[in-house]
């Protein structure tokens, strides 16, 4: 611990953000790191406790409290103070395969377990998290390292998403030759198309496959196994597969006037927008234009968010996001004590700019769609919404959202873009592997296992676990490689 009292002494200093009514402009990252200098005394703040919560990764009250990749945060923090940049990157990469991504898209779990959290603000660890990986790059630190030895099995990852992208860097390393098989026209998966640019700028992920390749992994696009790729053919080819598709199965609003035109999955929004943007800078017309429409969104997670975020950019002339829930408390309520994870109101950068923009805030709690409304030509043109209030079941004692009678509004809507989650697992995938399913449609496992029903068919991710986070994905990926890896070995030193 290089400074006993630096979280007295120092106050958390945040990345520079440029202001929303300037960033929604473009699409391009909108978050201005501090500089090395100032990044040091961040890490000062780190108080190397003796129960670092903060790289736990346990589950606290039903919710993950800490880094579910045991990132070892306080050593991290402590180098970082101390200005030892390269050290710093080697010991974060030896829990973490891809810190140039969760440093820009996790919700930090770290920090929500920061003892800090108690008196003050936290750690800003996943901004030292980015400062150390992105130094790395700069140096040269981050560089391709091949296997010295070939083990000569083959290794089948299909989906390259970021599980997909943790279990092939892992079983590449273990000296394994890994393919991985992609649907889309590129790499990435969520982080390609899921998550939009301003979040995660493009050329994040290419910079890291460029140095995937590099180490011999290959990788095959416009591969969609169960389609145009037979699931027999990678089992006569591989030792094994890892199947890491994701919860591609978006949850769907069932109301009136659902065949309207005008109604989108969030997912399909958020791709079709990406891939104009890299393919012609919009120039194809390709994309789902918002410009000068209402927009709803359904949903008041991050992909909800993000899609107003991207309407705005987009031009929208309004955007309201509904969400079913109540608004959550500003500040911890005594029954979420530290170091459970937070549940309180949190206004997120697509929130932010609809303020900025509209003079308010987008969300509209309690709230549900009850009929879409479309005109002569069948376009959506209104939507019914209706207030929903918390019931008990009488029969399961579960709290349900129930809708209020009389409670009916309408207002204008030109696209209802659906970010109410996932479902699980794709059928036609699962169906050309022959995998068992869970009651959820994922792919089942023996708990804390990886490996499915059929021989040398693993699973990891989304796929695995159901929606989740980016860093949760990574963790399946590093943790299905070790028990792939020991069932092509023997062992596993992963």
């Amino acid at each position: 611990m290089g400074k006993p009292t630096g979280f007295m002494e120092y106050k958390r200093e945040n990345d520079l953000e440029i202001a929303p009514l300037e960033r929604i402009r473009n699409f391009e990252e909108f978050h201005v790191p501090l500089s090395l200098e100032k990044q040091q005394v961040q890490g000062a703040r780190c108080m190397a406790c003796g129960v670092p919560f903060c790289q736990a990764g346990m589950m606290i009250g039903g919710m993950a409290s800490g880094c579910p990749l045991n990132n070892l945060v306080p050593e991290c923090n402590d180098l970082v103070y101390h200005g030892n940049w390269e050290e710093a990157y080697r010991r974060l990469t030896k829990t973490h395969c891809f810190p140039e991504f969760t440093s820009r898209v996790c919700p930090a779990l770290c920090e929500a377990a920061c003892t800090c959290n108690l008196d003050t603000q936290p750690v800003a660890t996943k901004a030292n998290e980015r400062a150390i990986i992105e130094h790395a790059y700069e140096v040269g630190l981050v560089k391709p390292c091949p296997p010295e030895v070939r083990t000569g099995k083959k290794v089948a990852v299909v989906g390259s998403g970021p599980s997909g992208l943790a279990a092939a860097m892992q079983l590449n390393k273990r000296g394994h030759k890994v393919t991985v098989y992609e649907r889309n026209d590129r790499i990435g998966g969520l982080l390609r198309y899921g998550i939009p640019n301003m979040k995660l700028d493009k050329k994040v992920i290419d910079r890291r496959l460029a140095i995937m390749e590099a180490e011999g992994i290959e990788f095959v696009t416009n591969a969609n196994i169960g389609e145009n790729v037979k699931a027999e053919e990678l089992l006569k080819q591989y030792d094994a597969v890892v199947l890491a598709c994701g919860a591609s199965n978006p949850r769907d609003i069932k109301a009136p006037g659902r065949e309207a035109k005008g109604i989108y999955f969030a997912v399909d929004f958020l791709k079709a927008t990406t891939k104009s943007l890299l393919d012609s800078n919009f120039a194809d017309k390709k994309f789902i234009s918002a410009k000068g429409k209402h927009v709803i969104v359904i949903g008041g997670g991050d992909t909800g968010n993000d899609c107003v975020g991207t309407s705005i950019r987009l031009g929208a002339a309004s955007v309201t996001q509904l969400e079913m829930m109540p608004k959550a408390p500003d500040t911890r309520t005594a029954s979420n004590p530290w170091p459970q994870w937070p549940r309180v109101c949190k206004t997120d950068y697509g929130q932010q700019e609809a303020i900025a923009v509209f003079g308010h805030d987008p969300r509209l709690y309690t709230t549900t769609v009850k009929e879409f409304v479309m005109n002569k030509k069948g376009e959506l043109c209104k939507v019914v919404l209706q207030k929903l209030e918390g019931k008990r079941d009488e029969k399961t004692g579960r709290m349900m959202m129930v809708p209020i009678e009389g409670s009916e509004q309408t207002v204008k809507a030109d696209i209802v873009l659906i970010a109410a989650g996932f479902l699980g697992s794709q059928k036609y995938v699962t169906d050309a592997f022959k995998v068992d399913l869970d009651g959820r449609t994922n792919v089942l496992t023996k708990p804390g296992a990886f490996a499915t029903s059929v021989p040398k068919v693993f699973t990891a991710g989304d796929m695995h676990r159901g929606q989740s986070l980016v860093v949760w994905a990574i963790r399946e990926g590093r943790e299905a490689a070790k028990e792939v890896d020991k069932y092509l070995m023997g062992y596993t030193n992963l």
